[in-house]
C-alpha cells in the first residue's frame, strides 16, 4: 500500500485530529494539551518518545526495518504546534475554545500531517535509517526552534537532514513551491523611543515635539528601501505600533515607535540595520531631541540547499493529487524560525497550496481562516514518501 492510499484511509482519522487541535489552540510554549497528544499517539504506535525540547517541544524516532549501505543515515521532519494570540471570527463546530487564542496559521494542520505520516512510517518502517519527528513549539516570534536547539536538539538527535512544509492560501490546492536558495525572509523588531521636552499645547516653541519628531523618523525609514537600497533587492520597514501622550493638550515628552524589518541577503540585512540607526538618531538630532533604539535580529532568512530541495520536489511531485511544483517564484516576505535549523542542516521548507473554489483561500494571520483539510493526506505522503525516498 503506497503513503497516499494508506492515508487516504487515514483521512477521516487525521481530519478529527486537526480540528481538535484548532478547537483548542495553545500559544508558543504553553502548547501543554497539544503536546501530551502528540506525545501519547506517538506512544501508542510504538514510536520512541522525548519530551522537554524548548519547553513543550517533542520528539519522536522512528527506525526502519531494513538494512542498506548508509543505514545510519537519519533525516528530521518538523511541525510547528503554536497558535496565536487572537480572536476566531469563525462560527462552525471546531472554532476556537479558548479566548484569545486561534489556529490562525495552520500549525493544527502541520501537526496532524506530520502524525499522519508517523503513523504510516510507524506501521510499515519501509526505510533504512532513522526519523526524528520534530514537534516545535512557539514558532510565531518566539523562536521555539531555536529553543529546542539550545536544549542540544541535534547533539541529541543529530540528522543529514531535515524538512519542512507550510500552507498557502494563495496557492491552489495541488500546487507546491520548492524555492532553491533564499525562501522566506530574514526578520528583526525595533523599538525606538524618541525623547525631546514637554510642552503646552499653546506653546509648542517651549518643548522639543516628539510627535512632529516621530513623524520625521517614519518618513525617513520609509525613504531607506526606496531611496537607499537597490530597487531590484528587498526590504521593508514596517511601523506596526505609535504610542505616545496622555493628554490633548499637552505635548510629550516621549513618542515610542516598534515594527519590524524583513530583508531576504545577509548583505542587505546588515545595510538596512546601518542605515536605520543612522537615520532615526540623525532625523531626532536635527529635531532637537534624542532616540534610544533596541533593535533586534529575529530570524535569518530560511535559505534551502539546492540538493535537498530537488529531491523534496521530487518527493513531491509523485505524490498523487500534487498537479505541479513550482521550481522558480520569488521568495515570500514573511519569517521561519525553521530557518535556525536550516542553518545547522542542509534541507527544505516547502509550501503547499490549500485554496479550492470552496475553501482555503482565506489569508493565514486573519480571523476568518482554517485549515483546508483536504490538504491532509497530501502533506502527509509528502512526508512520508521522502522518508522512503531519502532512506531507501
Amino acid at each position: 500500500m503506497t503513503p497516499r492510499e494508506r492515508l487516504d484511509q487515514l483521512h477521516p482519522e487525521m481530519t478529527a485530529w486537526r480540528r481538535d487541535f484548532h478547537a483548542h489552540p495553545e500559544i508558543g510554549f504553553e502548547e501543554e494539551r497539544t503536546s501530551a497528544l502528540v506525545a501519547e499517539r506517538l506512544s501508542e504506535w510504538g514510536i520512541e518518545v522525548h519530551r522537554g525540547f524548548g519547553g513543550t517541544g517533542v520528539v519522536g524516532v522512528i527506525r526502519g526495518r531494513h538494512q542498506a549501505a548508509g543505514s545510519n543515515r537519519a533525516i528530521g521532519l518538523r511541525a510547528d504546534m503554536d497558535a496565536l494570540p487572537m480572536e476566531e471570527g469563525n462560527g462552525f463546530a471546531h472554532r476556537s475554545q479558548n479566548a484569545g487564542r486561534m489556529h490562525a496559521c495552520g500549525h493544527d494542520g502541520h501537526t496532524t500531517m506530520l502524525l499522519g505520516a508517523a503513523k504510516y512510517l510507524a506501521e510499515t518502517r519501509n526505510f533504512a535509517g532513522t526519523v526524528h519527528l520534530i514537534f516545535q513549539p512557539a514558532e510565531e516570534g518566539l523562536a521555539g526552534a531555536k529553543a529546542m536547539m539550545d536544549d542540544g536538539l541535534f547533539e541529541r538527535f543529530p540528522c543529514d537532514s531535515i524538512y519542512a512544509i507550510h500552507n498557502s492560501p494563495d496557492m491552489p490546492l495541488g500546487t507546491v513551491k520548492a524555492l532553491t536558495g533564499t525562501a522566506l525572509a530574514a526578520i528583526d523588531y525595533f523599538k525606538v523611543t524618541l525623547r525631546g521636552r514637554s510642552s503646552h499645547g499653546a506653546h509648542p516653541h517651549q518643548g522639543i515635539d516628539t510627535v512632529a519628531m516621530a513623524a520625521q523618523v517614519v518618513n525617513a525609514l520609509n525613504a531607506i528601501p526606496s531611496r537607499q537600497v537597490d530597487a531590484l533587492e528587498s526590504a521593508i520597514i514596517s511601523i506596526g505600533q505609535i504610542h505616545g501622550g496622555t493628554s490633548d493638550i499637552v505635548l510629550p515628552e516621549t513618542v515610542e515607535l516598534r515594527g519590524s524589518v524583513r530583508t531576504l541577503k545577509p548583505e542587505v540585512r546588515e545595510r538596512v540595520e546601518e542605515l536605520f540607526m543612522r537615520a532615526v538618531t540623525l532625523t531626532a538630532q536635527a529635531c532637537g531631541g534624542t532616540a534610544e533604539i533596541e533593535y533586534r535580529h529575529a530570524y535569518p532568512a530560511t535559505i534551502n540547499t539546492a540538493d535537498e530541495t530537488v529531491r523534496a520536489a521530487e518527493a513531491a511531485a509523485a505524490v498523487p493529487g500534487v498537479t505541479e511544483v513550482l521550481r522558480e517564484g520569488n521568495p515570500i516576505l514573511a519569517g521561519e524560525d525553521f530557518a535556525f535549523m536550516l542553518e545547522r542542516n542542509r534541507g527544505a521548507y516547502l509550501m503547499f497550496g490549500q485554496r479550492t473554489a470552496y475553501k482555503g483561500g482565506v489569508p493565514v494571520h486573519n480571523p476568518g481562516y482554517d485549515f483546508n483539510d483536504d490538504l491532509l493526506p497530501i502533506g502527509a505522503s509528502y512526508l512520508a514518501g521522502l522518508v522512503e525516498q531519502e532512506l531507501a
